[in-house]
C-alpha cells in the first residue's frame, strides 16, 4: 500500500470581466434593470489591475497569505509589482480564457469571430467563425453574446431548443468550469513535467451541473477535463458536496492511493461562473471595483510515496448527520474530535486553512470577514478546552490562521487555495502540520437543513 502525498499543485485565476454580466446575481438584476450594465462595466478591472491585486498574488504563490497583514485595505488601492505567474499558479487574461473556452467546446457551441481568433496568441490553434455567422446565431438562435468591452467577439449557442439545462447560459457555465479546470491541470503538467498519461483517476470537485433534462446533474466533468488535458489513461468522476467538495475529494484520492487502487489521482475544481459579480451591489455602493471578476480553479496531484507532504487519513474529521450545525459543534466535529484521537491539541497544528474568502469582497456586502470569524470560533474552542487563555485569543488567530485571499467561487475558498503554500512550507521545514477544514451549506439545495464538513491533516511526518 502506498503513502498518499501531495506531489504538485496548480491554481488558476482566469480574468473574465466581460462575463460578470452572466453571473447569477448580475444576470437576475440586469433582467429587472438593464441600466445597471453601465454601472457594472464602468467598475470592471483591467487585466494588469487584476494581476497587481495582492490577494491574487497570494493565490498563485508569489506572496504568502500573511503578507496581506502588512498591506492596508482595501487591497486594490495598494497594487504590487509582481508577475502574472507564480510558483504554483497563474493569472490568465480574458483573451486566453476565451481561447480555452473554444478549445473546451466539442459540440460547436462556442463561435469566436475570425478577426478575434486571429488575435489570440495563447492558446494556439483556436478556430474562428465569420462575423456574419456569429451575428446570425445571436439574432436567430438566441446565442449568448461574448464581449470584450463594447466589442462583440463571439457567442455561445444553446445545445437544445427546448431543454433549459442545455440553454446557452448553462452551457457557458459548464464550459467555463471545464476550460479553467483543464487550464489548471495542463499547467500542472507543464510546470512539473509529469506525464498526463501517468494519471490513473480524476476527481472533479466543481459546482457545475452538467447534464440534460433527464439527468440534470449527471456530471463527470472530471473525465471531460482529463480528455482536454491529455490524460488518455485516466478515468474519473465528480464528487458533489457544495463548498466542501475539494476536501472530500482529497480524502478519497488519498484513500484510493493508500488502498493501492491507483498510483496517481488528480483532484480538479474548475471555476464557478455563477459566482461572478455575486456581491457587485455592495462593491458599487462603496465605490469599489467589481472584485468578483475572476474564475478560480485548482488541480492537486496526489501520488504514491515520493516527495510532498503526507495526507494523514488517520486524522480525518467529518461532520456526522447528528452533530448539529452550530459553529461550535462544527468545529468540534471537524477539528477537536480528530485531534483528540491522536492526543493532539488545537495549538499543535501550525496553520489551519479554513474558508479563505477575501474580506475585500465580503465585507462591503455585509457578510463580514469570514476567515477571521472562523478563526475566532476555533480559538474560542481552544479557550474552552483550556489550551489558551482568552487574552491569548488574538495571538492564536494570528499564529494559526491567515487573512482570506480567495475569490468567492464557492468550493474554491474552502481550504484548497492554501495547499500550494502548505506543500512548499512543509517541504522547506517551516511548517510541520497543516489542517484543511471545509464546510458546506447543504440547505442551499432545499433538500435538507444540514450543514456538511470535512477536514484532513497534511504533514511532513512519514
Amino acid at each position: 500500500m502506498g503513502r498518499p502525498v501531495i506531489r504538485a499543485v496548480f491554481n488558476i485565476l482566469a480574468h473574465a470581466p466581460d462575463l460578470v454580466r452572466y453571473g447569477s446575481k448580475p444576470s437576475r438584476e440586469l433582467a429587472k434593470d438593464p441600466a445597471l450594465l453601465a454601472a457594472i462595466t464602468e467598475r470592471l478591472r483591467t487585466y494588469p489591475e487584476a494581476v497587481a491585486y495582492p490577494p491574487h498574488q497570494v493565490f498563485i504563490g508569489n506572496l504568502r497569505p500573511w503578507a496581506l497583514e502588512t498591506i492596508p485595505r482595501p487591497w486594490h488601492e495598494h497594487a504590487v509589482s509582481l508577475a502574472g505567474a507564480g510558483p504554483f499558479g497563474e493569472i490568465v487574461s480574458e483573451a486566453e480564457f476565451y481561447g480555452w473556452l473554444k478549445l473546451a467546446d466539442g459540440f460547436d457551441l462556442v463561435a469566436l469571430k475570425e478577426s478575434y481568433a486571429r488575435e489570440l496568441t495563447r492558446p494556439a490553434g483556436v478556430s474562428g467563425t465569420p462575423a456574419a455567422t456569429v451575428e446570425a446565431l445571436i439574432e436567430k438562435e438566441g446565442a449568448l453574446p461574448l464581449w470584450v468591452g463594447e466589442r462583440l467577439v463571439g457567442c455561445v449557442r444553446p445545445g437544445h431548443e427546448e431543454d433549459p439545462t442545455l440553454a446557452a447560459p448553462s452551457l457557458l457555465e459548464n464550459l467555463a468550469a471545464k476550460a479553467t479546470g483543464a487550464l489548471a491541470l495542463s499547467r500542472l503538467f507543464q510546470s512539473t513535467g509529469v506525464d498526463p498519461t501517468s494519471v490513473d483517476y480524476l476527481i472533479g470537485c466543481g459546482e457545475e451541473a452538467v447534464g440534460d433534462r433527464y439527468q440534470r446533474g449527471g456530471g463527470n466533468l472530471a473525465k471531460a477535463i482529463g480528455e482536454l488535458a491529455g490524460c488518455s489513461n485516466a478515468t474519473g468522476a465528480d464528487l458533489k458536496a457544495f463548498c466542501c467538495s475539494p476536501v472530500h475529494a482529497l480524502v478519497f484520492a488519498a484513500a484510493a492511493i493508500q488502498a493501492g487502487l491507483f498510483r496517481q489521482v488528480v483532484v480538479i475544481g474548475g471555476g464557478s461562473l455563477a459566482k461572478l459579480g455575486m456581491k457587485f451591489r455592495g462593491h458599487l455602493a462603496k465605490g469599489l471595483p467589481v472584485l468578483e471578476d475572476v474564475l478560480g480553479a485548482v488541480a492537486i496531484l496526489v501520488g504514491e510515496d515520493g516527495d510532498g507532504p503526507v495526507i494523514r487519513l488517520d486524522t480525518v474529521g467529518r461532520h456526522p448527520i447528528g452533530a448539529g450545525s452550530s459553529p461550535q459543534a462544527i468545529v468540534e466535529a471537524l477539528v477537536a474530535t480528530p485531534l483528540d484521537r491522536h492526543g493532539l491539541k488545537i495549538t499543535d497544528i501550525d496553520r489551519y486553512a479554513l474558508e479563505l474568502h477575501n474580506p475585500d469582497i465580503t465585507e462591503p456586502a455585509g457578510n463580514g470577514d469570514v476567515p477571521l470569524n472562523n478563526y475566532r470560533t476555533l480559538g474560542a474552542l481552544a479557550v474552552l478546552r483550556g489550551e489558551i487563555t482568552r487574552e491569548e485569543l488574538p495571538e492564536f488567530v494570528k499564529r494559526h490562521g491567515m487573512p482570506g485571499f480567495s475569490p468567492t467561487q464557492g468550493h474554491i475558498p474552502a481550504a484548497v487555495p492554501f495547499v500550494g503554500h502548505a506543500r512548499e512550507l512543509i517541504e522547506a521545514g517551516e511548517l510541520r502540520r497543516v489542517m484543511l477544514v471545509a464546510k458546506g451549506s447543504l440547505f442551499l439545495g432545499r433538500m435538507t437543513n444540514l450543514m456538511d464538513g470535512m477536514s484532513v491533516l497534511i504533514t511532513g511526518d512519514a
